[in-house]
């Protein structure tokens, strides 16, 4: 009995003649001497498969696909399935000047394959470069004009590597009691996505009174003078809506804590973005901006997808995980420092006055009565 390597080399090189007849004649009666539960069982049938294919043998290759469908392996059984797609696809009627017509013959004996393999040895022996020792001359530089067209290749690849949908998200935090905040949908191709259409549509109904821009690429809204507790809402209905369009429950939260100074304020803030739900859309950028009213400071770990320039914060958020963030910021308690001024002010002012009084001027007074 002949070993897999050699019924492997055989049939292989059978089937790259398109010698379909032979190949099949060969491995019919040897076939279950290798058995579906091995790996050269599984190969030697997708061979037979393939060369009953090749003479329009539909009915036996189904047979030989079902027997794979058995198989305990999940990677065969994917691969039966696939090639019982390919076997039951209609055939479709293509004109004579397309096809290529093969002479089979049935009888093919051990000669045209041992002559077949014997021209292969020879191709492998024969050299295609011819190696020389004639030096070549100096290795020349690149030209500046390759140089250029590199440079633009790289740089028209860009915006085809990055996401094809931009969401940018700034919450305006310069006025803590007039909050504004602008959210920005960037198409990044000429026409927008179906979701994207519905998401516009159901954002301009639920917020009629915000300042909403529609364009052929882009769309803006944009609500001001919020206070906090507003612009937490207008976020949680903003990210409600997309999670409904995405098939999936998302949430956020934004907690505060503040510390009470004589002249100052700090402000805590803890952000919470829950997208583990939303895992499935690809190209897909997500940018939440925040803008602080003075230079603000991470108080949480530090994330390579956070970058932050003096009081603007920039949060690329990831996909299918829960998103944190934990910033502070000092602000000025301007009510008691206006108090405080207008108060030093009166003081001044009255005492240049008394002690104008005191010293009296130089100018001759009235007699009194």
């Amino acid at each position: 009995m002949k070993t897999y390597e050699q019924v492997l080399e055989t049939v292989e090189l059978a089937l790259a003649k398109g010698e379909y007849h032979y190949c099949i004649e060969f491995l019919l009666p040897i076939i279950e001497s290798f058995p579906l539960s091995s790996k050269e069982g599984v190969n030697l049938r997708t061979i037979l498969i393939t060369a009953l294919c090749g003479i329009n043998n539909k009915e036996e290759a189904k047979r030989f696909c079902k027997e794979l469908l058995k198989s305990y392996d999940n990677k065969t059984r994917e691969n039966a399935k696939y090639l019982m797609e390919v076997i039951d696809s209609p055939d479709i009627k293509k004109p004579e000047n397309w096809n290529v017509e093969f002479e089979c013959n049935p009888s093919l004996n051990k000669k045209s394959l041992n002559s077949l393999r014997k021209k292969k040895e020879v191709m492998d022996k024969k050299k295609f470069i011819n190696i020389t020792d004639t030096p070549t001359g100096t290795t020349k530089p690149f030209q500046k004009g390759f140089s250029l067209i590199i440079f633009l290749i790289l740089l028209l690849l860009i915006p085809l590597l990055s996401g094809c949908v931009k969401i940018e998200n700034t919450l305006d935090l310069s006025e803590l009691d007039s909050i504004t905040n602008n959210l920005v949908i960037e198409s990044k191709y000429i026409k927008k996505f179906p979701w994207q259409i519905k998401f516009e549509d159901k954002i301009t109904d639920i917020f009629p009174d915000a300042e909403i821009t529609k364009e052929e690429s882009t769309f803006s809204l944009k609500y001001k003078n919020l206070n906090l507790e507003n612009a937490k809402q207008v976020l949680k209905t903003i990210q409600n809506t997309a999670g409904e369009l995405a098939g999936g429950s998302t949430n956020i939260e934004i907690n505060t804590t503040q510390k009470d100074f004589i002249f100052f304020k700090e402000y805590f803030y803890r952000v919470d973005i829950d997208l583990n739900s939303i895992q499935n859309i690809d190209d897909l950028e997500l940018i939440f901006k925040i803008i602080n009213p003075n230079k603000a400071k991470l108080t949480g770990k530090n994330d390579s997808n956070l970058e932050i320039t003096r009081n603007l914060i920039i949060w690329n958020l990831n996909l299918g995980q829960m998103n944190s963030l934990e910033f502070s910021f000092w602000s000025w308690n301007k009510l008691l420092i206006g108090i405080s001024i207008i108060s030093i002010i009166v003081i001044l002012a009255y005492s240049l006055r008394f002690y104008r009084f005191k010293l009296g001027t130089d100018l001759p007074q009235l007699p009194s009565k």
